[in-house]
């Protein structure tokens, strides 16, 4: 085998291990991210349904739930469905702060597109379409994109 092949396989498998630890990385981004979209959307929409209630029944959408309830006093009904509108609210606007301060959309795009192109390097190198010089400069640019994905030392 001669110093090329030996290069072109180093490559592929420094690609494969990358591909490996970005496909990692999204297996936990990917369920992170959905879950905080998921909590900001439903929180801010149920918060709203709490709010809309009284506001657009007025005191017999009060006297409505306090009666269903059996709960004596109508200022309870409002305290309840005011401070549950409030903590889920809450709940909303820090899922979509964690989301926005860790920019999760941005790496999961990143880390997909990074993959994509890395396998798109590792079958032009399989074939033989691309030169070595080439393809190792394509490696350094696809990898720059995702530099919050860890490299695994390749041995060979």
């Amino acid at each position: 085998m001669d110093d090329e092949s030996v290069v072109r396989q180093q490559l592929s498998a420094r690609i494969e291990a990358r591909r490996a630890n970005i496909s990692r990385f999204l297996l936990h981004a990917r369920p992170r991210r959905n879950r905080l979209a998921n909590l900001s959307i439903v929180g801010s929409a149920i918060a709203a349904v709490m709010t809309a209630g009284p506001a657009l029944g007025g005191q017999s959408f009060t006297a409505s739930v306090q009666s269903s309830l059996g709960i004596e006093d109508s200022s309870t009904v409002w305290r309840v469905l005011c401070l549950a509108a409030m903590l889920l609210s809450v709940a909303a606007a820090v899922a979509t702060n964690l989301s926005n301060s860790r920019d999760l959309n941005g790496r999961v795009t990143a880390a997909e597109t990074c993959n994509a192109e890395l396998e798109g390097l590792e079958t032009l190198l399989e074939f033989g379409q691309l030169p070595l010089p080439e393809a190792v400069k394509l490696y350094q640019q696809y990898v720059a994109k995702v530099p919050f994905v860890d490299e695994v030392a390749v041995r060979g």
